[in-house]
């Protein structure tokens, strides 16, 4: 019997076999079906597989007769019966959502467990299997900038079509990097233990990092000092200004920091035309680009870092930055606007829906309370 699959049904298996989350009796099936699809004998796909060849038979003959959809039927009378119900395991989820432990923000397997009357590792496969996770957090904002769209639209244009005999630099400032020394030396790394640090450190002193990105190529450009003015800013504008070409013009995504936006940072950039501003929106570093080079910068080399003075501090930033530039790797901007906004618009639309009962609720009812006692 040839089984004859459509292209919709051939990409809807290979998903299936791929997903992460797809059980191994499913994924099997599935590579019998596409086996077969492909013209192999049943004794051949057996073999290869390492089944029973009326397994095989078995399959073919089914997604014959009832279609895809079979594929995914969880066979009855084998294995341990399971001891909850759907509705049971329907209210341990409505209970992760909607509610929140007494003196708590977030269930726990355990805190979950005693209130509902089951074990841990009951609470614990139910969360597995459907994606739960209440002990994790993302941080976000969303923001308030009247011409957010408006400038979202220009950043993320620069980013998908740049123009042309121009280059698009993101630029911003990492402040107060602190040159903290740990107050012991730390144990290596070796087999069975993780290297060490103690938890208590000395702080020698802060540095800002001045930092540009440059689009296309993914170098970095980045200059450290005392403090982070508009002076500095200045410098380091000077510094890109003799870092480039002169014919080309030079794209600049900043935030809304008063630096970069100071009187005499505006008089320099309107005497310097080849210079052309770009402001991101106001609560939305992540549509700057430098911001992930920063993230690579911390986790890299900073954050596990000891340093015994600001001195020691500036030399390993200029190292990774040196070592980077050597192959530089630009940071690929896929999102569109449409997307970005799309996404935002159900983000807010989830903040509508709050429930009255939740913390975040229950922690702006507070501050409201607060300011009016006031």
């Amino acid at each position: 019997m040839l089984i004859t699959l459509s292209e919709s049904d051939r990409q809807e298996l290979d998903l299936w076999v791929n997903a992460h989350r797809t059980p191994q009796q499913v994924a099997q099936r599935c590579r019998i079906v596409l086996a077969a699809a492909n013209g192999q004998r049943d004794k051949d796909i057996a073999g290869s597989m390492k089944i029973n060849f009326k397994t095989v038979a078995l399959w073919r003959k089914r997604i014959l007769s009832e279609g895809p959809d079979c594929l995914w039927e969880v066979a009855t009378g084998r294995g341990r019966k399971p001891k909850f119900t759907a509705d049971k395991v329907e209210e341990v989820i409505n209970a992760t959502l909607q509610t929140c432990p007494k003196g708590a923000t977030h269930w726990s397997c355990r805190t979950m467990a005693e209130k509902q009357g089951v074990s841990k590792a009951t609470v614990n496969r139910i969360w597995q299997s459907h994606g739960l996770q209440p002990h994790r957090v993302k941080g976000f904002k969303l923001s308030r900038d009247p011409k957010f769209l408006e400038k979202l639209t220009d950043v993320v244009g620069l980013y998908l079509n740049p123009p042309e005999k121009a280059l698009v630099l993101c630029v911003d400032e990492k402040s107060q990097i602190q040159a903290l020394d740990r107050t012991q030396p730390g144990l290596p790394l070796k087999k069975g233990r993780c290297g060490t640090m103690t938890h208590d450190y000395k702080r020698n002193g802060t540095t800002t990092l001045f930092a540009a990105l440059e689009l296309a190529q993914g170098k970095v450009i980045g200059q450290c000092y005392a403090r982070h003015r508009h002076q500095e800013f200045l410098k380091f504008l000077k510094r890109l200004d003799a870092e480039f070409p002169i014919e080309l013009k030079l794209h600049l995504v900043l935030d809304n920091y008063g630096t970069h936006k100071h009187p005499k940072v505006r008089d320099w950039l309107q005497r310097h035309p080849r210079f052309v501003p770009h402001f991101i929106p106001t609560s939305a570093s992540w549509l700057n680009l430098v911001e992930r080079w920063f993230g690579e910068l911390t986790g890299k080399r900073i954050r596990r870092g000891t340093f015994v003075s600001v001195a020691d501090l500036i030399a390993s930033i200029e190292e990774y930055q040196a070592t980077w530039n050597e192959n530089p790797r630009p940071f690929l901007w896929t999102a569109t606007v449409e997307s970005i906004v799309e996404k935002l618009t159900r983000c807010r639309q989830t903040l509508e829906k709050i429930q009255p009962g939740c913390t975040l609720h229950r922690s702006r009812k507070a501050r409201k309370n607060n300011s009016s006692r006031l």
